[in-house]
């Protein structure tokens, strides 16, 4: 797979990452387990595992009747769990593949969801409306170069007294070696303001492969995300470390049972594999 430290143009990253992520459509409808959706109380894993630390944060405990928007939702697996709890949701990608196959499930499901093609960092000129709670959760916030940019979108999003949640990988896990045979680090953890650029046939889930394998991602340390939201003018609330992932990021890792991954109980004290902040627009 490789990476190598590029300096890239931002459009045209952002265009390749774009054919990645539309190549990536039939291989997660099949990956992403879409038909346990015709059971109504499905959930997605990544929504059951967040709901707990964002719903304390909620006016009542809970999403029903608030206005959510969803940050990079692909296929929307998670955007209509989201509706399953009684939000108003809009879901916001920049694949038009990917949203028409999310459009197509909420469809099935008979749930009526928003759906906006837009690049997230240009979020608030395309978005209609202004929102309760701004969610995105696993995967997202490597493939930006500008986190300031980012943090202002969600700001400008959220109602006076709205919520921010994210839960994502951990930057010091995406430092590590991933092949190695123990935790030991391969990539840069502070930026220099190159994108690391990858070859990669293949996706973290699923099988088959992408057309078009080259794919471009930034390296954020946890301060430079905490520094980001806090200049966007939003208070953070929670920030919390995990160690599970709802991908195997490392063939080492191991099922814990309930869809998650995690090293081997040896080591899942060493290093977090997620984050979590839940932050509010005052």
């Amino acid at each position: 797979m490789g990476s190598d430290h590029v300096d890239i143009d931002w459009e045209h990253a952002r265009e390749a990452n774009r054919a990645n992520w539309d190549d990536r459509v039939p291989i997660h409808e099949g990956a992403y387990g879409v038909e346990a959706f015709a059971d109504p109380d499905h959930r997605s894993d990544v929504v059951r595992d967040d709901l707990p630390a964002l719903t304390p944060w909620l006016p009542g405990g809970s999403l029903a009747g608030l206005d959510v928007c969803h940050l990079q939702c692909h296929i929307g697996t998670d955007t209509v769990s989201l509706a399953r709890e009684g939000a108003r949701v809009t879901g916001v990608d920049f694949s038009r593949p990917a949203l028409a196959s999310a459009a197509a499930l909420a469809e099935r499901l008979g749930l009526e969801v928003t759906w906006v093609e837009t690049d997230v960092l240009d979020a608030r000129a395309s978005v209609p409306g202004d929102f309760d709670v701004v969610y995105t959760s696993i995967g997202t916030i490597c493939w930006l170069a500008d986190l300031d940019r980012w943090a202002a979108q969600v700001a400008a999003l959220l109602r006076p007294g709205g919520v921010f949640y994210i839960r994502d990988g951990h930057p010091a896990l995406y430092a590590l070696d991933e092949d190695a045979a123990e935790l030991v680090t391969r990539y840069r953890y502070f930026p220099d303001g190159t994108a690391q650029e990858w070859d990669d046939p293949g996706t973290y889930v699923g099988e088959g492969t992408v057309a078009h394998p080259r794919t471009y991602e930034w390296p954020h340390p946890l301060s430079e995300i905490v520094n980001a939201l806090l200049g966007a003018g939003l208070r953070i609330r929670r920030l919390d470390e995990g160690r599970t992932l709802p991908w195997r990021f490392s063939q080492r890792m191991e099922p814990t049972g309930d869809g998650s991954w995690a090293w081997p109980e040896d080591e899942r004290d060493r290093l977090p594999t997620t984050y979590t902040i839940v932050a509010t627009h005052d």
